[in-house]
């Protein structure tokens, strides 16, 4: 497992790890590796020592990456998991706006954070920061800076919302 005290680097042990998962046939061509988010969680370090472990995987052909879904086990031309119809953020935006219409989360209060959401979904910052983007420019939410991001008052909801939301 890892060794917090040796001389080799944390991202390459954890590489390490992770490569014998897919060697000894753990994890199958197509499926997820572990998120970001649960590489820190699981080995208590920090982003970038999650992402580089991940590249080094990437560098030597192991896994690959689509932007916005997270690192799969496998050659780009591997067999691929179904395809996920809407992307990620988009899919959050939904679930948050749900929230709003149904009354969940009230005008004026504050949506779950960007970190919150994170850990929520295992997600990136960047997919996270997407899907209050898209709620923003919907009208479901507005951001106030310093203070975070509240749902908007009925009013400024979208008027078609199963399209939107």
């Amino acid at each position: 497992m890892m060794d917090y005290e040796a001389d080799t680097y944390r991202y390459i042990q954890i590489a390490d790890v992770l490569r014998r998962h897919i060697t000894d046939g753990e994890l199958a061509a197509g499926e997820p590796l572990l998120s970001e988010v649960k590489i820190q969680e699981r080995f208590g370090v920090a982003r970038t020592t999650a992402r580089r472990a991940v590249k080094v995987l990437r560098d030597e052909g192991l896994v690959y990456t689509l932007q916005g879904e997270g690192a799969f086990v496998g050659p780009p031309a591997a067999p691929r998991r179904s395809p996920r119809t809407i992307p990620m953020y988009q899919l959050i935006a939904r679930e948050v706006a749900k929230r709003i219409a149904s009354g969940a989360i009230k005008p004026r209060r504050g949506i779950p954070s960007e970190k919150r959401l994170m850990d929520q979904y295992a997600v990136a910052r960047e997919t996270a920061r997407r899907a209050v983007a898209l709620l923003r420019e919907q009208g479901w939410v507005y951001t106030v800076p310093q203070l975070g991001s509240f749902a908007s008052l009925p009013e400024k909801w979208p008027v078609d919302r199963e399209d939107d939301a």
